[in-house]
């Protein structure tokens, strides 16, 4: 028993530990980004990468999750007589929930992992001490930089899943519900209010900056060569992805304070 104990002390030492490290990192890198050099190209740079680049995922899961929650409700809806309140179940949904959750997870799985692993080879391989001997400061050349585009990309990202979550909603409300166009137009923009839209976006700029942090961080952490490259990236993926979710349920509790029904 006492060594169970100690073993879950240890476990929950380490995590006390690991998190300090990464908010500790995490702050260090933002804090650059105040400051005099800002390697404005190089972000430009990265938010192509992490936002141009995801576009198609996002858009085609954004469209997919509009679908397939108005399948699922507008049956139900149309029992009692509610049918056309699919639009504001679908808006309200999206919006406030599943778009910056499964955004955020989506670019977690391709653009975190592409961070890690591209920084855990270039520390692999020496080209962060090369650029030290050029007396570039590598967190703020490569960390900065890649956690800003991180929270800049992911918000405007949220924002598109949402349109297409809707729109996909639209399609199979007119097309399998016989609703109007006109009338879930309207029962969209009637429910579905700015108050509603800007907690999604501020809970996907959080999302960003533990992407990008994370990522950043398993980067240029790694051990053991090539192996350890792989590591990294799963622990990112794996990580960020955890932190996503738990994170989503304190700040959904902080936003229903700030933004009341």
């Amino acid at each position: 028993m006492f060594l169970i104990l100690r073993r879950i002390g240890n476990l929950l030492l380490d995590c006390i530990y690991y998190l300090g490290g990464l908010v500790m990192f995490g702050i260090g890198s933002l804090g650059m980004i105040f400051t005099r050099p800002t390697y404005f190209a190089e972000t430009i740079k990265q938010m192509y990468s992490i936002g141009v680049r995801s576009l198609p995922l996002i858009g085609l899961a954004g469209m997919s999750m509009g679908i397939v929650l108005c399948m699922q409700t507008i049956d139900i809806l149309g029992q009692f007589g509610a049918g056309q309140y699919v639009a504001a179940v679908v808006g309200l949904s999206v919006v406030k929930e599943l778009s910056p959750v499964i955004t955020a997870l989506l670019v977690a799985g391709r653009s975190g992992s592409g961070i890690s692993a591209e920084l855990g080879s270039m520390i692999v391989t020496r080209q962060v001490d090369a650029l030290k001997v050029l007396a570039v400061n590598p967190q703020r050349y490569l960390a900065a930089t890649r956690i800003t585009a991180c929270v800049l990309v992911l918000p405007l990202l949220t924002a598109i899943a949402d349109v297409l979550g809707i729109a996909g909603g639209l399609i199979v409300a007119v097309t399998q519900g016989g609703i109007n166009y006109s009338t879930y137009y309207y029962k969209t923009l009637d429910y579905v209010s700015i108050t509603d839209v800007t907690p999604g976006l501020i809970k996907a700029a959080v999302f960003g900056l533990i992407i990008g942090t994370v990522a950043c961080n398993e980067g240029f952490n790694v051990r053991g060569g090539t192996e350890g490259v792989g590591r990294s990236t799963t622990a990112a993926v794996v990580l960020a992805s955890l932190l996503i979710l738990l994170s989503d349920v304190y700040m959904t509790r902080i936003l229903l304070v700030i933004f009341p029904e």
